[in-house]
This record gives structure tokens, C-alpha cells and sequence, in this order.
């Protein structure tokens, strides 16, 4: 029997779904909390679990190397990527990807535009025919606008509390994010018996 390798994102997205998979009886016979294995072996027959980031999720299902994974619609979005499907929304690490800036900013052309979200960031003020230059940042993205070093940011919210702490105001919503249970088109193709089994086991089929 072929093993299924399962990809999960680092952080909060990980915790959530390690509860599923929990709340289904499957569990990894070793904490990925305090183990620094790459892959984890489960109590779920023919299931493995490997821990990455969120950005290489996608690539490791694009490749075949990986059957499914568990990644946020932020991650697939950026990513451009389509040799998968995506099975079903988990709803977990829920939040809202935005477009936030000081109070009384108005979207217009040649805005200055600071994100970890370069490719969703240029098709959404594409869609709506502003041109902008968009600096990609890897962390504190408020920090941008507060400065002044960009006009606004795109950037995830969960409470809103960062953004209001830090004197900014969410401008527009781009998408409404969660995680995405995905799996690479060839293996559902090839093993659609075993993650089939998978998904009842889930509930999620």
C-alpha cells in the first residue's frame, strides 16, 4: 500500500489542524511540537505527516512529491500554482486578507503598496485599473504606512486590534481567508481509494 504523505503549515494553521486530525482518532505517534524529525509517522495506516512552511506547501503538492496538504487561501493565492484541487475549506486560522492604511486614505494611481502579497496585491489594484508599485516586505508590514514608506499595506487581520493600536484603518477587503484542505491531481487520480478512505475518516468527503 502506497504511503500518502500529508503537508501541514508551521504555526497557527498547524495547531488547527492537528486538533482535526485529532478529533478524527489520527494522531502523530510523536509531538511535531518538540521533535525536530522532518516526517512523522501517524497511527492512520499509510499516513505521514510533513511540517512546512506555509510558501512551500503549495510547491511540494505542485510536485508531486507530496499528496495533499493543509495550507491558508492566502498561500494558494500568492502562489499561482494549479496542479491541485482543493477538497473543502477546514475553516480554521480564519482572518481576512485587506487592504489597510491611515485614516481618510483613498485608494488611487501610483500608490506606493507594502505586502508579503506581491502577485495578489499587482491583480487587485489591476482589477481595478490603479497602477501601483508594490514593495514586498517579510514581516511588520503596518510599520510601512506608519512611516510613511508606503501609502498603504495588504496584509492579513485576524481582530483588527494591530491595525487599530497602530493608528491604521482597513480600507478594503481583498478576500476573506481560511485554510484548504488540497490535494495534487495525478495521486487523487492514482490513490483515489486511499484518500478517499482518508477524507470519510475526516468526515470531509
Amino acid at each position: 500500500m502506497k504511503k500518502l504523505l500529508l503537508a501541514i503549515s508551521k504555526g497557527r494553521i498547524l495547531e488547527e489542524a492537528l486538533n482535526i486530525l485529532d478529533s478524527s482518532g489520527i494522531k502523530c505517534l510523536e509531538s511535531p511540537f518538540t521533535s525536530r524529525k522532518l516526517i512523522f509517522k501517524t497511527n492512520y495506516e499509510n499516513l505521514e505527516i510533513i511540517i512546512v512552511r506555509a510558501s512551500d506547501v503549495p510547491i511540494y503538492i505542485e510536485s508531486g512529491k507530496v499528496d495533499f496538504g493543509i495550507v491558508g487561501k492566502d498561500t494558494l493565492l500568492e502562489s499561482n500554482l494549479n496542479n491541485h484541487i482543493r477538497i473543502t475549506d477546514l475553516n480554521i486560522a480564519a482572518c481576512k486578507l485587506v487592504v489597510a492604511g491611515k485614516k481618510g486614505t483613498v485608494l488611487q494611481n501610483n500608490m506606493k503598496v507594502a505586502t508579503k502579497y506581491p502577485t495578489i496585491t499587482k491583480k487587485f489594484f489591476q482589477n481595478k485599473g490603479l497602477p501601483c508599485s508594490v514593495l514586498k516586505l517579510y514581516g511588520s508590514i503596518e510599520l510601512a504606512a506608519v512611516l510613511g514608506l508606503s501609502d498603504v499595506v495588504v496584509d492579513l487581520v485576524e481582530s483588527g486590534q494591530t491595525l487599530k493600536q497602530n493608528g491604521l484603518v482597513e480600507i478594503e477587503l481583498i478576500d476573506k481567508i481560511s485554510s484548504m484542505l488540497i490535494v495534487n491531481k495525478t495521486s487523487y487520480k492514482l490513490n483515489r481509494k486511499e484518500i478517499t478512505k482518508f477524507l470519510k475518516k475526516l468526515k470531509l468527503d
